[in-house]
């Protein structure tokens, strides 16, 4: 009797038409955050992500993007996030689009403060990767 072993991958489900994805643009320093981000992210199979490094670079490319939804880290070296978000809601056709703040300084306040500037949510740092994207998506 022979007995074959089978292996289980996890199934993901990828969505036919890249243009009914979630269009994330996502700016954070921290390339370990990014990379976890991005992973959870794409393995929803429900977004089409772009990260940046800085805000100089979000602000480079966040026209020819166009998002649905901005995920954006609070502190950064150059431009803070909230600076980034303030220019960002001065280009057209980008002063509605949902900012959402990631941060490890989500004291009541701050969060207070990211609120009344126009952000939707703001995630506590360290965040949940198998729930980020829930979380994008109920704060849309």
């Amino acid at each position: 009797m022979t007995v074959k072993k089978v292996i289980m991958q996890p199934s993901v489900v990828f969505r036919a038409e890249k243009d009914i994805m979630i269009r994330l643009l996502h700016v954070e320093d921290d390339a370990d955050i990014r990379e976890i981000a991005k992973m959870a992210l794409e393995l929803s199979g429900e977004f089409d992500v772009l990260q940046c490094s800085s805000g100089e670079e979000a602000l480079a490319t966040v026209v020819g993007f166009k998002p649905d939804v901005i995920l954006l880290d609070m502190m950064m070296p150059g431009m803070t996030g909230r600076q980034t978000l303030e220019e960002i809601r001065q280009l057209d056709g980008l002063k509605e689009t949902p900012a959402i703040f990631m941060t490890a300084r989500a004291q009541h306040a701050e969060i207070e403060e990211l609120l009344s500037i126009g952000a939707v949510d703001v995630i506590s740092k360290p965040f949940d990767p198998m729930s980020l994207a829930d979380s994008i998506k109920s704060s849309m």
